[in-house]
């Protein structure tokens, strides 16, 4: 059987998800559906990010967003949650730290909301359905 040695240019590129220092950038997911939340997860640690932690409402994700501070590179804030929705999160969040990058999760027709998102402080904003690529691109855009 092969090995890895016999193959060495396979895979041989490396990962988005590293900082120039070789470590990964820690990214939190706020999301309430499990399924969006494990498909971002997916997609993220397939390229080398690091998920510090997961939150399923925006009050959950301010208190471990202030629990991690300053180990959270990004956050992916949904807009639509319980108890606290994803903007109303996302002012609290760069209430307590202005530099916080965070990226907005959005269903089809929320335009209004995610430019409110923009306008408050969010980088960047994906569309679901999710797309690996769509999704790499906005994350690391929003990291620059």
């Amino acid at each position: 059987m092969k090995s890895k040695g016999d193959f060495p240019s396979l895979n041989e590129k490396t990962p988005e998800g590293l900082k120039p220092d070789g470590t990964a950038y820690r990214v939190m997911i706020v999301d309430d559906s499990m399924f969006v939340a494990k498909q971002l997860g997916q997609i993220l640690t397939s390229a080398g990010f690091q998920i510090v932690a997961t939150a399923t409402d925006g009050r959950n994700a301010v208190d471990k967003y202030k629990e991690l501070h300053p180990n959270v590179d990004l956050v992916t804030m949904d807009i639509t949650m319980p108890n606290m929705d994803g903007v109303s999160a996302l002012e609290k969040i760069v209430e307590f730290d202005k530099n916080a990058r965070v990226v907005m999760i959005s269903a089809l027709g929320k335009n209004d909301l995610v430019k409110k998102s923009l306008i408050i402080g969010a980088k960047n904003y994906i569309v679901k359905p999710l797309d690996r690529q769509k999704v790499l691109e906005r994350v690391l855009h929003s990291l620059k």
